[in-house]
């Protein structure tokens, strides 16, 4: 799918990382699950919590609030795992997203989606697919292909493809 057809789909799972809301296109959500224990696999890169078990396939959990540079997401009654589809060097690939909450699906008119803002050189922004205004509240619009390097991501595949030393940890920090 492209970047524009992404954007004309207007329908994006809002979620809460902090107190800011996130958006994600409803096209890369498979769906959502409540928080469930998470088997850990020794060296992980530091945004990659443990992988799970969804009907008997290994799918690695993230911590996008680590990949943002903010602190380990806690597990409370709200947590939840976003499942979504993510291309990787032109495979998909499965990909779970811890959440502090999820909010619902809503419609935004791409009208209302200005582009992602461009702070200077040296952040990089590109994971940002725009800033949804909806009443007076932004969602910023994560293009979830993105939000993770090719290098990063086949660094979890790889990670979680691995079953050797593996422990369960209940992550609940």
């Amino acid at each position: 799918m492209s970047e524009t057809q992404a954007i004309e789909s207007n329908q994006y799972l809002s979620f809460q990382l902090n107190d800011e809301e996130f958006g994600i296109d409803i096209c890369k959500v498979r769906e959502v699950l409540d928080y469930t224990k998470l088997t850990t696999i020794p060296k992980m890169p530091e945004f990659m919590r443990g992988v799970i078990n969804l009907r008997g396939s290994v799918v690695p959990v993230v911590d996008l609030k680590r990949k943002f540079g903010m602190d380990l997401t806690v597990k409370t009654v709200n947590t939840r795992i976003i499942i979504g589809e993510i291309e990787v060097d032109g495979e998909t690939a499965v990909l779970g997203a811890l959440a502090d909450a999820v909010h619902e699906v809503m419609e935004i008119d791409p009208a209302s989606i200005e582009p992602a803002p461009k702070i200077g050189t040296r952040l990089n922004t590109e994971f940002i697919k725009g800033i949804g205004k909806r009443n007076e509240d932004f969602l910023m619009i994560l293009n979830f292909d993105r939000v993770f390097s090719v290098e990063e991501l086949t660094e979890v595949s790889s990670t979680a493809g691995k079953n050797d030393g593996v422990h369960e940890k209940n992550h609940e920090e």
